[in-house]
């Protein structure tokens, strides 16, 4: 007795979905908002890889009576009337990515937002996919370079998620787009148009999050996604090896972190005779606290005090048309057989 063949899956009517994820953001800038929040990150051990004992009495003794109040003041800087500048432009990115798609494939596809801390957070977005019918869902962490305290991070969450669940979802996870082309071109017109409508500085600085250097020590392939991207957007502007440097920002605690420090760099230049420089954050796909406050802010006014003239800084690539085709682009890849009419190459 022959029986026909097994077939593969029928894609012809399936609902793709797209689950966006970007770190997160309290709910208001108040010192409580700031310690809800910053208590979920702080406490994760892929952000802070310390003894947990130890490290719960730090958090919870110091860090959390301490911190809150200092960031709040922070996070007031740059709060707009639409609340959060990272949660209202990963929205905005979340709708320009679900229409874009929707567009250029022959099926439907829902794109979900989840925050790794705080909200939306990711078990919510996860059962809204699922709620619309989505049974093969492509993970994608907004950090373009790869890290364990980030990267990593999302698919922990991603994971625990399913432990509750009966059936799990086909998944595909992108782990990075540090050396993408599409990246790289959309970071060198940013630049472009920045300069085109502003003027150029002496120097530009490409600064990228840091994280502390024994996670690089201990294997974490982030400082070498970050150079990677630095020396591609540099080749890509045709830039002279003394017209950018890379440098890192946003350290935190007692221990060393990636190195050159940004701030340590803005308060050398001065003294180089570099008074003008261009700060763009190629790791930020959002614009955000560490931009917004950190650099155009508090790291312009210490350049200043320093003697620097004018620090120019080169917003993030947001939800700009170019930055929205190029993730539509590689979420067109990623999602691959599943599609009914596959990507081309």
């Amino acid at each position: 007795m022959s029986s026909k063949p097994q077939q593969g899956p029928d894609t012809s009517s399936a609902v793709l979905g797209v689950l966006l994820c970007n770190l997160g953001t309290p709910d208001a800038p108040t010192p409580a908002a700031l310690r809800r929040y910053l208590g979920e990150f702080l406490w994760d051990p892929r952000v802070v890889e310390a003894p947990r004992p130890l490290w719960w009495l730090v958090l919870h003794g110091i860090i959390l009576r301490l911190r809150p109040r200092r960031s709040a003041a922070s996070y007031a800087e740059v709060w707009g009337e639409d609340g959060s500048p990272l949660l209202s432009i990963s929205r905005r990115q979340t709708l320009a990515v679900e229409e874009a798609l929707n567009r250029r494939l022959n099926q439907p596809v829902r794109v979900a937002l989840g925050m790794r801390y705080g909200r939306p957070v990711i078990d919510e977005a996860l059962r809204e996919l699922k709620m619309n019918g989505a049974e093969r869902i492509v993970v994608l962490p907004l950090y373009p370079q790869y890290s364990a305290s980030t990267s990593a991070s999302v698919f922990d969450a991603v994971a625990r998620h399913y432990l509750a669940e009966r059936e799990v979802p086909h998944l595909r996870y992108v782990r990075d787009y540090h050396d993408a082309p599409g990246y790289i071109r959309a970071l060198a017109n940013s630049v472009r148009a920045h300069w085109a409508a502003h003027g150029r500085g002496q120097r530009l600085l490409m600064s990228f999050h840091g994280i502390p250097a024994e996670y690089a020590t201990r294997g974490d392939p982030y400082p070498r996604h970050c150079a990677r991207t630095a020396e591609l957007l540099a080749a890509e502007l045709e830039l002279a090896e003394q017209d950018w440097q890379l440098v890192f920002q946003s350290r935190f605690g007692p221990r060393e972190w990636l190195q050159p420090y940004c701030d340590k760099t803005l308060e050398a230049l001065p003294g180089e005779g570099i008074k003008q420089v261009d700060v763009i954050c190629p790791g930020f796909t959002a614009d955000c606290l560490e931009t917004l406050e950190e650099i155009a802010l508090s790291n312009a006014e210490l350049y200043r005090k320093a003697g620097g003239e004018r620090l120019s800084y080169i917003p993030a690539l947001n939800d700009d048309a170019e930055h929205i085709e190029f993730l539509c682009g590689l979420l067109q890849q990623e999602l691959g057989h599943w599609l009914k009419t596959p990507a081309s190459p």
